[in-house]
Protein backbone atom coordinates (compact mmCIF):
# COMPACT_ATOMS: atom_id res chain seq x y z
CA UNK A 1 0.00 0.00 0.00
CA UNK A 2 1.69 3.43 -0.87
CA UNK A 3 2.35 5.36 1.93
CA UNK A 4 -0.35 7.91 1.15
CA UNK A 5 -3.20 5.64 1.28
CA UNK A 6 -1.95 3.92 4.34
CA UNK A 7 -2.23 7.77 6.15
CA UNK A 8 -5.75 7.57 4.69
CA UNK A 9 -6.78 3.88 5.76
CA UNK A 10 -5.01 4.77 9.35
CA UNK A 11 -7.15 7.96 10.02
CA UNK A 12 -10.04 6.66 8.89
CA UNK A 13 -10.03 2.97 11.48
CA UNK A 14 -8.78 5.57 13.90
CA UNK A 15 -11.25 8.41 13.45
CA UNK A 16 -14.16 5.82 12.88
CA UNK A 17 -12.65 4.17 16.95
CA UNK A 18 -12.97 7.65 18.50
CA UNK A 19 -14.17 10.54 16.62
CA UNK A 20 -11.99 12.78 14.39
CA UNK A 21 -11.37 15.17 17.71
CA UNK A 22 -9.59 13.18 19.26
CA UNK A 23 -7.55 12.05 16.90
CA UNK A 24 -4.25 14.36 17.34
CA UNK A 25 -1.51 14.32 14.22
CA UNK A 26 0.72 13.32 16.85
CA UNK A 27 -1.23 9.83 17.31
CA UNK A 28 -1.38 9.16 13.88
CA UNK A 29 1.98 9.91 12.98
CA UNK A 30 3.05 6.98 15.97
CA UNK A 31 0.08 4.78 15.17
CA UNK A 32 1.73 4.97 11.75
CA UNK A 33 4.64 4.40 12.65
CA UNK A 34 6.73 7.49 11.23
CA UNK A 35 7.55 11.13 12.20
CA UNK A 36 5.24 13.72 12.22
CA UNK A 37 6.67 15.75 9.39
CA UNK A 38 6.58 12.54 7.08
CA UNK A 39 2.43 12.92 7.73
CA UNK A 40 3.07 16.37 6.82
CA UNK A 41 4.69 15.94 3.81
CA UNK A 42 1.72 13.72 2.17
CA UNK A 43 -0.95 15.57 3.83
CA UNK A 44 0.22 19.27 5.13
CA UNK A 45 -3.32 19.96 7.51
CA UNK A 46 -5.65 17.47 9.21
CA UNK A 47 -8.24 19.10 7.38
CA UNK A 48 -6.46 18.31 3.99
CA UNK A 49 -6.68 14.64 5.34
CA UNK A 50 -10.22 14.82 5.93
CA UNK A 51 -10.98 15.89 2.69
CA UNK A 52 -9.25 13.09 1.65
CA UNK A 53 -11.75 10.87 3.05
CA UNK A 54 -14.39 12.81 1.75
CA UNK A 55 -13.23 11.68 -1.70
CA UNK A 56 -13.68 8.42 -0.71
CA UNK A 57 -16.60 9.04 0.74
CA UNK A 58 -18.07 10.23 -2.32
CA UNK A 59 -17.42 7.22 -4.48
CA UNK A 60 -19.45 5.26 -2.40
CA UNK A 61 -22.18 7.52 -2.01
CA UNK A 62 -21.88 7.74 -6.17
CA UNK A 63 -21.65 3.78 -6.29
CA UNK A 64 -24.18 3.69 -4.31
CA UNK A 65 -26.74 5.69 -5.92
CA UNK A 66 -26.54 3.80 -9.09
CA UNK A 67 -28.56 0.69 -7.47
CA UNK A 68 -32.06 0.10 -8.88
CA UNK A 69 -34.44 -2.45 -8.09
CA UNK A 70 -33.23 -4.61 -11.05
CA UNK A 71 -34.99 -8.17 -11.15
CA UNK A 72 -36.06 -9.50 -7.68
CA UNK A 73 -37.21 -6.47 -5.19
CA UNK A 74 -36.21 -8.01 -2.39
CA UNK A 75 -32.75 -9.01 -3.36
CA UNK A 76 -32.47 -5.52 -4.96
CA UNK A 77 -33.87 -4.32 -1.17
CA UNK A 78 -31.04 -5.99 0.31
CA UNK A 79 -28.79 -4.66 -2.21
CA UNK A 80 -28.92 -1.48 -1.40
CA UNK A 81 -29.56 -1.94 2.35
CA UNK A 82 -25.59 -3.94 2.05
CA UNK A 83 -24.45 -0.62 0.62
CA UNK A 84 -25.80 1.91 3.36
CA UNK A 85 -24.60 -0.18 5.22
CA UNK A 86 -21.12 -0.20 4.09
CA UNK A 87 -21.51 3.47 4.31
CA UNK A 88 -22.25 3.47 8.20
CA UNK A 89 -19.46 0.62 8.54
CA UNK A 90 -16.40 2.12 6.33
CA UNK A 91 -17.15 5.86 7.45
CA UNK A 92 -19.20 6.05 10.47
CA UNK A 93 -17.47 8.77 11.96
CA UNK A 94 -19.00 10.81 9.39
CA UNK A 95 -22.12 9.83 10.19
CA UNK A 96 -21.83 9.97 13.97
CA UNK A 97 -19.88 13.04 14.23
CA UNK A 98 -21.22 14.68 11.34
CA UNK A 99 -22.57 18.19 13.35
CA UNK A 100 -19.16 18.34 14.91
CA UNK A 101 -17.17 19.22 11.84
CA UNK A 102 -19.24 18.62 8.66
CA UNK A 103 -19.13 21.57 7.15
CA UNK A 104 -15.40 21.95 7.35
CA UNK A 105 -15.29 18.76 4.34
CA UNK A 106 -15.65 20.72 1.05
CA UNK A 107 -17.35 18.04 -1.11
CA UNK A 108 -19.12 17.03 1.44
CA UNK A 109 -20.97 20.32 2.04
CA UNK A 110 -21.49 20.63 -1.42
CA UNK A 111 -23.06 17.53 -2.27
CA UNK A 112 -25.11 16.70 0.97
CA UNK A 113 -28.52 18.29 0.23
CA UNK A 114 -28.00 16.34 -3.53
CA UNK A 115 -27.22 12.87 -2.00
CA UNK A 116 -29.98 12.87 0.66
CA UNK A 117 -32.83 13.83 -2.53
CA UNK A 118 -31.67 11.37 -4.17
CA UNK A 119 -31.14 8.91 -1.12
CA UNK A 120 -34.71 9.68 -0.50
CA UNK A 121 -35.94 9.28 -4.25
CA UNK A 122 -33.72 5.39 -4.47
CA UNK A 123 -35.84 4.32 -1.32
CA UNK A 124 -38.90 5.36 -3.08
CA UNK A 125 -38.05 3.46 -6.17
CA UNK A 126 -36.99 0.58 -4.44
CA UNK A 127 -39.97 0.33 -2.16
CA UNK A 128 -41.89 0.62 -4.72
CA UNK A 129 -40.91 -2.19 -6.96
CA UNK A 130 -41.91 -4.17 -3.43
CA UNK A 131 -45.64 -2.96 -4.08
CA UNK A 132 -45.92 -3.64 -7.55
CA UNK A 133 -44.49 -7.40 -6.89
CA UNK A 134 -47.13 -7.36 -4.16
CA UNK A 135 -44.84 -7.89 -1.46
CA UNK A 136 -45.87 -4.79 0.48
CA UNK A 137 -49.18 -3.49 0.77
CA UNK A 138 -49.04 0.50 0.72
CA UNK A 139 -50.69 2.74 -1.59
CA UNK A 140 -47.85 4.77 -3.71
CA UNK A 141 -49.30 8.10 -2.13
CA UNK A 142 -47.85 7.01 0.96
CA UNK A 143 -43.83 6.12 -0.60
CA UNK A 144 -42.34 9.15 -0.65
CA UNK A 145 -42.99 9.90 3.25
CA UNK A 146 -41.68 6.16 4.19
CA UNK A 147 -38.47 6.82 1.98
CA UNK A 148 -37.71 10.14 4.39
CA UNK A 149 -38.64 8.59 7.36
CA UNK A 150 -36.72 5.44 6.86
CA UNK A 151 -33.70 7.48 5.92
CA UNK A 152 -33.73 9.58 8.90
CA UNK A 153 -33.80 6.36 10.75
CA UNK A 154 -30.45 4.73 8.92
CA UNK A 155 -28.94 8.40 8.90
CA UNK A 156 -29.21 9.46 12.27
CA UNK A 157 -29.61 5.98 13.90
CA UNK A 158 -25.82 6.08 15.59
CA UNK A 159 -26.73 9.35 16.73
CA UNK A 160 -29.79 7.97 18.80
CA UNK A 161 -28.11 5.55 19.85
CA UNK A 162 -24.97 7.29 21.50
CA UNK A 163 -27.64 9.65 23.05
CA UNK A 164 -29.12 7.23 24.65
CA UNK A 165 -26.18 6.09 25.78
CA UNK A 166 -26.09 2.68 24.07
CA UNK A 167 -23.06 1.20 22.41
CA UNK A 168 -22.16 1.96 18.95
CA UNK A 169 -18.42 1.43 18.99
CA UNK A 170 -16.88 -1.63 16.62
CA UNK A 171 -18.73 -4.89 17.00
CA UNK A 172 -21.79 -3.75 18.88
CA UNK A 173 -24.37 -4.20 16.14
CA UNK A 174 -25.60 -0.70 16.16
CA UNK A 175 -25.93 -0.68 12.25
CA UNK A 176 -28.02 -3.78 12.51
CA UNK A 177 -30.11 -2.11 14.75
CA UNK A 178 -30.94 0.70 12.49
CA UNK A 179 -31.03 -1.90 9.81
CA UNK A 180 -33.78 -3.52 11.36
CA UNK A 181 -35.19 -0.55 13.20
CA UNK A 182 -36.21 0.75 10.43
CA UNK A 183 -37.79 -1.91 9.26
CA UNK A 184 -40.71 -1.24 11.75
CA UNK A 185 -41.95 1.35 9.79
CA UNK A 186 -43.66 -0.90 6.98
CA UNK A 187 -43.06 -4.22 8.41
CA UNK A 188 -46.82 -4.40 8.75
CA UNK A 189 -47.37 -3.86 5.32
CA UNK A 190 -44.68 -6.53 4.01
CA UNK A 191 -45.85 -10.02 2.97
CA UNK A 192 -44.55 -12.46 5.70
CA UNK A 193 -41.88 -13.92 3.47
CA UNK A 194 -40.59 -11.01 2.26
CA UNK A 195 -39.95 -9.35 6.03
CA UNK A 196 -38.55 -13.16 6.99
CA UNK A 197 -36.13 -12.42 3.71
CA UNK A 198 -35.44 -9.06 4.82
CA UNK A 199 -34.33 -9.62 8.29
CA UNK A 200 -32.42 -12.81 7.56
CA UNK A 201 -30.47 -11.03 4.88
CA UNK A 202 -29.77 -8.24 7.59
CA UNK A 203 -28.15 -11.05 9.87
CA UNK A 204 -26.58 -12.23 7.01
CA UNK A 205 -24.94 -9.13 6.31
CA UNK A 206 -23.55 -9.04 9.76
CA UNK A 207 -21.88 -12.02 9.58
CA UNK A 208 -20.43 -11.59 6.07
CA UNK A 209 -19.22 -7.95 7.02
CA UNK A 210 -18.81 -8.01 10.76
CA UNK A 211 -20.18 -4.26 11.61
CA UNK A 212 -18.67 -1.29 13.30
CA UNK A 213 -21.06 1.97 14.34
Amino acid sequence: MKTRDRIIATALRLFNEVGYGAVTTAALAEHLGMAEGNLWYHFKTKRALLDAIGLRYAVAIEARLKLVPQGDPVAAYVRLLGAIMGELRDFRFLYRDQPAYGDHTAIIADHAAVWTRETYRQLEAHLGALVSAGLLDLPAARLPDLAINATILLRYGLEHERERGEATASGTGAVRRSLLRHLTLFEHALAPQALAELKAAIEQIEVRTPLAA
